[in-house]
């Protein structure tokens, strides 16, 4: 009598139905708030520099996330082709995280050191150059376009508000570190330190 009074009202029956999918959601996330390889960061993980950043910023403004996942999955074919596979502990510092969920291009988790800063403007000016097959646009605008380094700190200062360990001293100069610069090299730096903490084998 009971489940019919339930299964006829709406309400009350979608009130349960929402109680155990939430119970359920909190079962599998909360654990991992406490598991040490999701809170922490992995061995030879630092923040990001100055230039980095900005170039990270770059990197989400121009929609690169919208073609170039940074996750690796734990299949072999993946692994053999990209590298160690992805580790909770290598984003969290990131703000919003770019782990993306399309290939267009290749994954770009591992890429830093691959191939030499002088690579990788020319292929950011014109893919084809350098991958004939590659429907990559080009973005020559970034060779010319200069780094305004006037925010640099206050977005490191926010970071360091979400747990991001920067001190007082990486915050002085930025400025000057990275005012003028062009954007091409604020963003060749960026993917140049993509994955390189684990590329001694720490992991």
């Amino acid at each position: 009598m009971n489940h019919d009074l339930i299964e006829k009202n709406i309400g009350l029956m979608l009130v349960l139905v929402l109680g155990v999918i939430s119970l359920g959601g909190l079962a599998e996330i909360v654990p991992l708030f406490y598991q040490e390889s999701v809170v922490k960061p992995v061995p030879g993980l630092r923040p990001l520099t100055a230039l980095e950043l900005e170039g990270r910023d770059i990197y989400i403004r121009e929609g690169c996330v919208g073609c170039h996942s940074q996750m690796i999955r734990r299949l072999r074919p993946e692994t053999e082709r990209y590298g160690h596979y992805s580790l909770a502990g290598e984003s969290i510092w990131d703000h919003p995280f770019l782990w993306g969920s399309k290939r267009t291009g290749p994954d770009l988790a591992r890429v830093g050191r691959r191939y030499s800063d002088d690579w990788h403007r020319v292929h950011l000016m014109d893919p084809r150059s350098v991958v004939p097959e590659s429907n990559m646009p080009g973005f020559p605008w970034l060779a010319e376009w200069k780094v305004d380094g006037t925010d640099t700190a206050s977005k490191m200062s926010a970071l360091r508000s979400l747990g991001v360990p920067y001190e007082d001293a990486d915050l002085e100069g930025v400025k000057a570190a990275v005012d003028g610069k062009t954007e091409i090299v604020a963003l060749i730096a960026y993917l140049q330190q993509l994955g390189t903490h684990l590329q001694k084998g720490d992991q």
